[in-house]
């Protein structure tokens, strides 16, 4: 039986590319044994010094129209939910509360992605289709936010600035469209340490000269 390494995989459910990765993860699971991690993007991009698409009205409008075309070419059922950007807070803690496993993952994200709902209007409906009670409150454990907060902290540490992001041998790489960069990277895993790569990772910033 072929060894398999483990990866991280941050996500958060407001994120349709972390959506696309979720369904196309499948291209990774012969070579990763690969562990969805639920952080806050809102909090990543805040301790990373970055935007959302949302923040920005032309790249909101781009990668909207981007995301109708992706899910076409990739054959992939997809629809936008009543609004976008919402809050996940309250869901991301649930999957959290509920140590969610890719089962109850792929459910929360076709809740939004799929049946088009935010689940803080349909917060019953949200957990029946998570397989818990519609009677499930929307999760307040101290213990639970902190370890929301923690997995956010670690993904920033492993070098994540958005999601979806996979996290394997201390390399991340961002967006569903690393996919084919990861497995090209899990057969040559000294992709990192060739002179060109190493190259591009000390290119001087020209903007920080005095």
């Amino acid at each position: 039986m072929k060894d398999k390494k483990l990866a991280h995989f941050y996500y958060d459910i407001i994120s349709p590319f972390a959506y696309f990765y979720v369904k196309e993860r499948h291209l990774l699971e012969e070579d990763l044994i690969i562990k969805p991690v639920p952080v806050l993007l809102g909090g990543l991009l805040r301790s990373t010094e970055n935007k959302g698409p949302a923040e920005i009205p032309a790249k909101r409008l781009h990668l909207y129209k981007y995301c109708v075309w992706l899910a076409h070419k990739l054959n992939i059922p997809f629809q936008f939910p009543q609004h976008h950007p919402f809050m996940t807070v309250a869901a991301q803690r649930l999957l959290v509360q509920e140590h969610a496993d890719w089962e109850m993952v792929e459910k929360a994200f076709d809740f939004i992605w799929v049946q088009g709902k935010d689940p803080n209007l349909s917060w019953a409906e949200f957990c029946e289709h998570l397989g818990l009670s519609g009677l499930t409150s929307m999760p307040d454990n101290l213990e639970v936010k902190a370890q929301l907060i923690s997995n956010t902290e670690e993904a920033k540490k492993e070098g994540a600035f958005g999601v979806p992001s996979l996290v394997v041998d201390g390399q991340c790489f961002w967006g569903v469209d690393t996919i084919a960069w990861t497995l090209d990277y899990l057969h040559s895993p000294g992709m990192f340490s060739e002179a060109h790569y190493l190259q591009a990772i000390n290119v001087p910033n020209g903007l920080t000269r005095a």
